[in-house]
């Protein structure tokens, strides 16, 4: 529908105006004759009572021109300022401005909006401002499939989160490919298979069990054999070993794809590129050295880019576009449910190692002797290993022949798990 002013003259809108005012007709039948909505009718009423001999529709460019205030002039340019010395820095991986993420600073910190082009402007007129300059063969940004759950692409990136921390952190991601969101993100000190079996009890006790994980061929997620050599025979080939975290998606039947190819792994590292800047920029600002902090920052930047930011390949919000495909039943993700004969959840999302019953009816982990009962000797048990490390101490779960013999509690310590 046309624009009010194009459709009605001044007096034409005045005429209906008096005529509520007199209380001759209701807002109802105003609001279907000029085609607008309620919030609209509103103000326009409040400009007549405020100035009815100068009120006009007539729509007038230069009056809704303005330039910004000196405030947020000032505060655009120091935040600027701030970007030029991270990028001067040699010791910070920034090449270059972001202004989308200067907007939003502004906005955080000042509770003061501002256009894009505008900040891009001023960038430019007070020489902050680098051209991109990229040869590369760019990658086309799209999503592959038709379902929330079908895909589930699961990275860990290594780096080092803020330039005043004496370590790198590892950053533990799981995305849905349809929707776009993130469904975790957690930074860790130490990356572990454990620290991938909780990212898969995260994702899916909470959103159900997907299609198909993606991921790239870490030794984590896949066992990869290398050539036979004069020093040593290789016995196993690549898959014949199953890995810890695939042994869980095993349990309850999701299926695994790897990329093969660093153009096929650029796949699951690109969209977290938008991340590790505002993460590190972020760490930068506020001098932050310590990883509970840079935990808090991540919070933030998941929160905002799950919950707010439009996507620029999908052009939706990522949780308005996976809310969407659960209403419309475009999702390919199922219940949760243990597979028998397991009992618990802790059955599933733990670490799998078999041992041998010795003659005294013990077994043996890492020197670490455990008395088992329910087993004859010489005949091997499965133990299912849940580590709490906040407490320090490991849920050890005995299994033999698809049936639990007995549940005992070890130090994390003694068992020694440093190897998963």
């Amino acid at each position: 529908m046309a624009q009010i002013h194009k459709r009605f003259t001044d007096d034409a809108v005045k005429a209906l105006l008096e005529k509520h005012l007199d209380k001759e007709v209701e807002v109802g039948y105003i609001l279907e004759i000029l085609g607008i909505k309620r919030s609209r009718f509103f103000e326009l009423l409040k400009e007549y009572r405020e100035d009815p001999a100068g009120f006009s529709i007539q729509y007038n460019r230069e009056k809704r021109t303005r330039g910004i205030s000196e405030k947020l002039e000032r505060n655009i340019i120091n935040e600027l300022k701030m970007e030029k010395r991270l990028i001067e820095n040699k010791d910070i991986p920034i090449k270059f401005y972001n202004y989308s993420y200067i907007k939003d600073q502004i906005f955080k910190k000042y509770r003061q909006k501002v256009s894009l082009p505008t900040i891009i402007d001023r960038a430019k007129k007070n020489n902050f401002y680098i051209p991109k300059y990229d040869d590369r063969k760019q990658h086309d940004h799209e999503v592959l499939t038709n379902y929330a759950g079908e895909l589930i692409q699961h990275d860990s990136s290594h780096h080092q989160w803020s330039p005043y921390a004496d370590k790198k952190w590892y950053l533990i991601t799981s995305l849905d490919d349809y929707s776009r969101l993130l469904l975790y993100a957690e930074l860790l000190e130490k990356e572990t298979s454990w620290s991938h079996i909780l990212a898969l009890q995260g994702v899916l006790l909470r959103f159900g069990l997907p299609l198909c994980y993606y991921v790239d061929s870490h030794s984590i997620f896949r066992f990869v054999q290398g050539r036979d050599s004069i020093w040593r025979e290789h016995k196993k080939l690549t898959d014949e070993v199953v890995p810890q975290w695939k042994q869980v998606l095993n349990d309850c039947n999701v299926k695994v794809t790897h990329a093969l190819s660093p153009q096929a792994r650029g796949k699951i590292e690109r969209p977290y590129g938008w991340l590790q800047d505002r993460i590190v920029r972020t760490c930068a600002r506020d001098n932050i050295r310590i990883i509970e902090q840079a935990k808090e920052v991540l919070k933030y930047e998941v929160d905002r880019y799950n919950n707010h930011q439009v996507h620029s390949t999908t052009q939706e919000v990522p949780i308005i576009r996976f809310e969407k495909a659960l209403k419309e039943k475009k999702s390919l993700f199922r219940e949760f449910a243990i597979k028998p004969p397991y009992e618990s959840v802790k059955d599933i999302f733990c670490l799998r190692i078999e041992r041998m019953v010795n003659p005294y009816r013990r077994i043996s982990i890492n020197n670490l002797e455990l008395k088992v009962s329910g087993a004859p000797i010489r005949e091997k048990v499965q133990l299912r290993i849940v580590p709490d490390e906040k407490t320090g101490i490991a849920e050890v779960r005995f299994w033999y022949r698809n049936k639990l013999i007995d549940v005992q509690r070890v130090k994390n310590s003694d068992l020694n798990l440093v190897h998963f």
